[in-house]
């Protein structure tokens, strides 16, 4: 039987330029982009502005049923609604950052985002990133790519990003926050952040954006000669 859609996950750690990669791809390829990250992101909010007890069952499990989450892709960048409100900007706080590896772990919470983001790309192509795409979300991808870099420049990408938006935080504060979310991300018991065996890893600590978005499409015309027709 013929597949009439074409799936490309990206997983890897924290700061590693997922997002900006798997955009780039999805622009230039004409696919939909949805970045797993931002609805993990999108229920932290929600719990932190609803004062959600993560250790209570029935709080968490009414909260998941008050959530709506969409992607409303415009010229400049996707929008996040949650609820109908933009969240866009709000999500990539680092009260957020710092909440939203333990609110990924919670089962509840991932087998609500792992349904909403599978119906997502049934029959679309897509480009989807975050931790347990290639090997939970989608372990049938066409096309699986991990990426990494060194920790400190991921630190300091993260550093630089954070001060542009006026955050007033210090190196070691970045670093030991994202050393926490790898931990969290790799040990946690649902769906824990892993390489899938077929994954191609993609090391972008030296490499620029248009030599990882020339990389990543070479990889495309690879996987799409050796798909079915």
């Amino acid at each position: 039987m013929a597949k009439n859609n074409f799936v490309i996950a990206i997983d890897g750690f924290s700061s590693c330029g997922k997002s900006t990669v798997a955009k780039a791809l999805a622009k230039k390829l004409n696919f939909v982009f949805v970045d797993s990250g931002a609805m993990y992101r999108a229920v932290t909010l929600y719990f932190i502005q609803n004062n959600v007890d993560m250790n209570d069952d029935a709080q968490v499990a009414a909260a998941i049923a008050d959530i709506h989450i969409d992607f409303i892709p415009n010229s400049q960048q996707t929008q996040i609604l949650l609820n109908g409100e933009d969240i866009s900007d709000a999500i990539r706080t680092m009260e957020v950052s710092s909440l939203v590896s333990e609110v990924s772990a919670l089962k509840q919470v991932r087998t609500a985002m792992v349904a909403q983001q599978q119906k997502l790309g049934a029959k679309r192509n897509i480009v989807m990133d975050g931790r347990d795409i290639g090997t939970t979300v989608f372990p049938q991808a066409d096309l699986k790519i991990f990426m990494t870099a060194d920790p400190y420049i991921r630190a300091e990408r993260r550093f630089a990003e954070l001060a542009a938006k006026g955050e007033q935080l210090t190196m070691e504060e970045v670093k030991e926050n994202l050393a926490h979310r790898d931990h969290i991300d790799s040990t946690r018991e649902e769906s824990p952040l892993r390489q899938a065996e077929d994954a191609v890893v993609l090391d972008n600590s030296q490499l620029t954006q248009e030599q990882q978005l020339d990389f990543v499409l070479d990889l495309y015309q690879q996987a799409k000669k050796a798909s079915p027709k």
